[in-house]
């Protein structure tokens, strides 16, 4: 298997004012000359870790990694403010154009592979190519795989029911996030950060096959990945439905490589054998032992083998 580049520091860190209040951490390293590449962190509301850096070849690639509106080291942090899909496309186009960028490859994992596709079909003219690993596609049906009955909760019953226990006992409800929603935006600490506790460990259970320990306290970092990803789930991700997929035309001569685990019980393979079928210019690799997190050493390796054959890609 291949194992990640060596470690590598920023060359440049921006700061960039987008819209009316936020102002994004950008960071810059690998070779200026390389191939443009924008990392695309999930969530949303995660944020960019200095690993991500590393699944480039530092000669071959310009690397450019950012935290979107109010994730990570951007400003104003956990706001949900003027933060819909497409601020963060604009964001994107702000970034390539400050930084004098004609075209650039898209490098998105699961949120992250979603704003990656929506901003190509938005931009195809500006995109040189696509890795997505683990994509959500955003319908009803994935939100409601994750966030409500009969879907992922069959396989964590006991950890469904205590996500559950903030909910109205009467049983008076279709679906949590119109509650969590509330609770994660209260003005009443004590109910947002109890909230935010058992949004993070249902996900923590969701993306570890319950094997990760529940979180025992919360934090001001964990009250805002929560409320912006619960801003995002609540509002459909301001996507119209089954839009990436009705949509895949306009990207349908763009070389993609899809890197999907087997067994991602977080974004279920169905998503990326649908686009793979439907995108003439994509192959999906699936990887037999992987979910859905990036860190698993099949992942890595499907990833790093992605980035150097996106390479040999352009140079044809």
């Amino acid at each position: 298997m291949i194992s990640l580049y060596p470690d590598i520091e920023p060359d440049a860190t921006h700061q960039i004012a987008v819209g009316q209040t936020h102002v994004l951490t950008v960071e810059e390293c690998g070779n200026p000359d390389g191939i443009p590449v924008i990392v695309l962190h999930g969530g949303p509301g995660s944020h960019c870790k200095p690993k991500h850096r590393s699944f480039f070849n530092p000669s071959a690639y310009r690397i450019i990694l950012f935290d979107q509106r109010g994730a990570g080291r951007s400003t104003p942090m956990g706001s949900v403010n003027d933060n819909t899909t497409w601020d963060l496309l604009a964001d994107l186009e702000t970034i390539r154009e400050q930084f004098s960028i004609n075209k650039w490859v898209i490098f998105g994992g699961s949120w992250g592979a979603t704003l990656g596709l929506l901003y190509a079909q938005q931009y195809p003219e500006n995109v040189l190519g696509l890795i997505l690993r683990s994509t959500f596609l955003a319908r009803k049906d994935d939100i409601h795989w994750g966030y409500g009955n009969k879907g992922v909760n069959r396989f964590f019953p006991k950890q469904w029911q205590a996500f559950t226990q903030i909910l109205p006992k009467d049983g008076h409800w279709e679906h949590p996030l119109a509650i969590y929603y509330d609770h994660l935006t209260s003005q009443d600490s004590t109910k947002a950060h109890a909230a935010a506790l058992a949004w993070a460990a249902w996900g923590g259970c969701v993306v570890s096959y319950g094997q990760f320990p529940e979180p025992t306290e919360s934090s001001q970092t964990l009250l805002n990945e929560a409320r912006i990803e619960c801003h995002y789930m609540f509002n459909h991700c301001f996507i119209e439905e089954n839009q990436l997929l009705r949509d895949i035309d306009k990207v349908a001569d763009i070389p993609a490589i899809l890197v999907h685990g087997q067994q991602d019980l977080v974004c279920p393979l169905e998503s990326a054998y649908l686009l793979e079928q439907n995108w003439p210019a994509a192959q999906l690799k699936v990887i037999p032992t992987g979910g859905h997190l990036a860190h698993d050493p099949e992942m890595i390796s499907a990833l790093l083998e992605a980035t150097d054959d996106m390479v040999k890609l352009l140079a044809l």
